[in-house]
C-alpha cells in the first residue's frame, strides 16, 4: 500500500516506523528545519520529501498519483483541511485520514474538505471513559424525586452470571428492569426476556435492588457493593 504522510511530527514519524515495519510504502512530507534533520535521523532518506504538503509540486515529487491513502497529522488544523481537500480534488486518492488538533475545529472535518477518518484526540478519550465508566461499574443515572428508587444503568460482561436466564427466574425482587439497549436498538423486556453480552440494562430500584442486579450481572467471583448515592450515613 502507498501511504502518504503529510507532518513529520512525533505523530507522522511513529506512524512511518509503524507502517515501514508492514513492508507498506510511505512517503513523508515537512518542511521544518528541527524535524527535518530529526526524522532524516529515525527514517530512511528515501522516504522523507523536504517541502510544504500543500505545495502540488511537493506533493507530486512524493508520489501522490499513485498513493492510496494520504494521512494529514501537521500541528495545524486549517493544513489539514487543505491537504485532504487537494488529495481527492486534485489527485483522487482513495482514502484520506485527518488529525483534529483543536477540538472545536472538529465540525469542519468531514466531506466538505473530503475528510474521509477523523482522527480526533479528545472524542476518542471521552469515548474511552465513557465505555469505562459502563463496564463493571454500576451507574445512577437518576435519583428518583420521591422514595428511595433510583435509575440505575449497567452493562453486561461476557462472563456475567445473568446470561441467558430469563429474567422472571432471576428473583429480582424491587427491581424492574425498564429497557435493554442492545447493539444500537432498545428492547422492551419481558418476563422471558434472556440477557446477553454486551447488553446494557437500565433498571428502577431501591439500594437493596440494586445491590442485588449488581450481583446478578457480575462476573463470577466478582464482589459488588452498590454504593446508594443517597445514602449520607
Amino acid at each position: 500500500m502507498n501511504v502518504i504522510i503529510a507532518g513529520g511530527g512525533r505523530t507522522g514519524a511513529q506512524l512511518a516506523r509503524f507502517l515501514l515495519k508492514q513492508n507498506h510504502n510511505v512517503k513523508i512530507i515537512d518542511n521544518r528545519r528541527d524535524v527535518l534533520a530529526r526524522i532524516h535521523r529515525d527514517l530512511p532518506t528515501e522516504v522523507v520529501v523536504e517541502g510544504s504538503p500543500v505545495d502540488l509540486a511537493v506533493l507530486n515529487q512524493a508520489g501522490i498519483q499513485d498513493a492510496d491513502i494520504l494521512t494529514a497529522c501537521t500541528t495545524t488544523d486549517e493544513m489539514n483541511l487543505v491537504i485532504c481537500y487537494l488529495a481527492h480534488k486534485e489527485y483522487n486518492v482513495r482514502r484520506t485520514i485527518a488529525r483534529v488538533n483543536n477540538p472545536r475545529n472538529a465540525w469542519l472535518f468531514d466531506k466538505t474538505f473530503s475528510v474521509d477518518v477523523v482522527v480526533n484526540q479528545s472524542a476518542i478519550m471521552a469515548k474511552l471513559i465513557e465505555e469505562e465508566m459502563s463496564m463493571g461499574d454500576m451507574m445512577t443515572l437518576l435519583k428518583l424525586r420521591r422514595g428511595h428508587y433510583s435509575l440505575v444503568e449497567e452493562k453486561i460482561q461476557d462472563d456475567s452470571r445473568g446470561i441467558g436466564v430469563a429474567i422472571k427466574d432471576l428473583n429480582l425482587d424491587h427491581v424492574v428492569i425498564a429497557a435493554i439497549i442492545r447493539q444500537g436498538e432498545v428492547i422492551v423486556p419481558r418476563g422471558i426476556t434472556t440477557f446477553e453480552s454486551g447488553d446494557e440494562v437500565l433498571a428502577v430500584t431501591n439500594a437493596e435492588g440494586a445491590q442485588r442486579l449488581a450481583e446478578i450481572l457480575a462476573r463470577p467471583g466478582q464482589k459488588v457493593n452498590y454504593a446508594d448515592p443517597g445514602d449520607e450515613s
